[in-house]
């Protein structure tokens, strides 16, 4: 776990706003067709972002290199989940350091 790049990673509202969704998927993606036990799709995040997909998908990428959310390929969706090891890992050495 890199404690910077997590740092970096959550300095950007819309990223901390997509761990938020993710934290609760039943309640912002309830109408996704497929099981949310998978994650979200990709397309509902960039939806509720109001962003375009491009933006979307460079944030996602940032949260997923800085171990925050794990991504999961079902045919030609991308489905993304909060990685709960990470985050807990993170606010125990948070907790610990300050």
């Amino acid at each position: 776990m890199d404690i910077d790049v997590i740092h970096k990673a959550l300095a950007n509202p819309v990223r901390r706003q997509i761990l938020e969704w993710l934290k609760a998927p039943e309640q912002y993606f309830a109408h996704q067709a497929h099981p949310l036990h998978l994650g979200v799709c990709a397309g509902l995040i960039d939806e509720r972002a109001g962003l375009s997909q491009s933006t979307v998908s460079a944030h996602l990428a940032v949260l997923q290199r800085a171990g925050l959310i794990e991504a999961q390929r079902e045919g030609q969706w991308v489905f993304f989940k909060r990685n709960e090891a990470t985050i807990k890992a993170f606010l125990e050495s948070l907790n610990d350091r300050l």
